[in-house]
């Protein structure tokens, strides 16, 4: 019993460290591609195309080692059927702008910003809930959202003091958020489109997000901005570029694995404390010097987003145990009827 409890503990603490490596690593190596000291490429749309390609290329690798060792490795067919692509295009659209919002922020604002940048996508995920969806919030979840929206500000307002706050990069982080809450509804949509298998949803979104990727690359001239690129053909540019797309893909599978060994509500739960891990790390490598305020807004937004997450966790519990309740009691009200008409 001792040592399946300690292998459990183990599997979780894996898990829950190999999401917050793969999650922080990307982060900081997109910024290093996108605005590092040495780098400093101007095509943010190229970097997220050229992991979407990765990400493509990985599938493909997937399926042939499941077709060569179909009893160690499972994953689905990647023959492509254009009928999918259609079905998936619509969230497509949505990943892209999510996707390349999101590198826009990260090229933009510091790391040590990004999380309160970033920090909308529940007020976005609350609003769309109900716009699209027609279902509305408690006061308590509402509240919680209020804690996040007053940190976010306090964290803009801090950033203005400090002198170093990006108003483009923040637009294009609360852009991001609401595209995240958008990523997530249309997401449910096509699920049933791809026969419920992420794999399948991620091979098609890519597919898609890949040729949507190269007319928005033309038409902002990224081609000519790559071509004068003087690290085009080192490996100083091209290996962090593989590394990021590989990771791009892993997160996929991490979060997975996460949400499997725990739950949904701890993994929300890890993500704001992998996102305070992260805050720290920025600000400490690179030597930035902070008010109180200023890490009072990212607490306020922390541990409103952990709030809303555990009141949303409490809600389903409660609404679960209504419905097998609710179910119980038609149950016996048929068996009575049933005794009525035997007697």
């Amino acid at each position: 019993m001792e040592t399946s409890l300690l292998q459990k503990y183990t599997k979780i603490a894996g898990a829950v460290g190999l999401y917050w490596a793969i999650s922080i690593s990307l982060v900081f190596v997109n910024k290093s591609l996108l605005k590092g000291d040495e780098l400093k490429l101007d095509a943010p749309l190229f970097v997220t195309f050229y992991q979407c390609v990765c990400t493509v290329i990985m599938c493909k690798i997937c399926d042939l080692l499941a077709q060569k060792f179909p009893s160690k490795v499972s994953f689905p067919s990647t023959k492509v059927e254009t009928q999918k692509c259609r079905d998936v295009l619509p969230l497509s659209l949505v990943f892209v702008a999510m996707i390349a919002f999101n590198n826009l922020c990260l090229q933009e604002v510091g790391v040590a910003f990004y999380t309160v940048a970033r920090s909308l996508v529940t007020i976005f995920s609350l609003l769309f809930t109900y716009l699209i969806l027609g279902k509305t919030t408690s006061c308590k979840a509402i509240l919680c959202c209020s804690v996040i929206v007053g940190g976010f500000f306090l964290g803009v307002n801090q950033e203005g003091d400090l002198g170093s706050l990006s108003v483009i990069g923040t637009f294009y982080g609360v852009i991001a958020s609401a595209c995240v809450a958008l990523n997530s509804i249309f997401t449910k949509k096509v699920l049933p489109k791809v026969d419920d298998d992420i794999w399948k949803l991620t091979y098609y979104n890519n597919i898609n997000a890949c040729l949507i990727f190269i007319p928005l690359m033309i038409v902002t001239g990224e081609f000519g901005t790559l071509a004068n690129f003087p690290f085009l053909y080192s490996s100083k540019f091209w290996i962090p570029m593989t590394v990021a797309g590989a990771f791009g893909f892993t997160m996929g599978y991490v979060v997975g694995l996460q949400i499997q060994c725990t739950s949904p509500i701890t993994h929300n739960i890890s993500g704001v404390a992998k996102a305070c891990c992260q805050t720290v790390v920025a600000v400490m490598i690179f030597s930035e010097v902070k008010t109180a305020l200023w890490w009072l807004s990212n607490f306020l937004v922390l541990a409103g987003t952990g709030s809303y997450a555990l009141v949303k966790s409490i809600e389903m519990k409660q609404a679960h145990v209504q419905q097998q309740q609710e179910a119980s009691k038609e149950d016996k009200q048929k068996l009575i009827e049933s005794d009525d008409e035997k007697s």
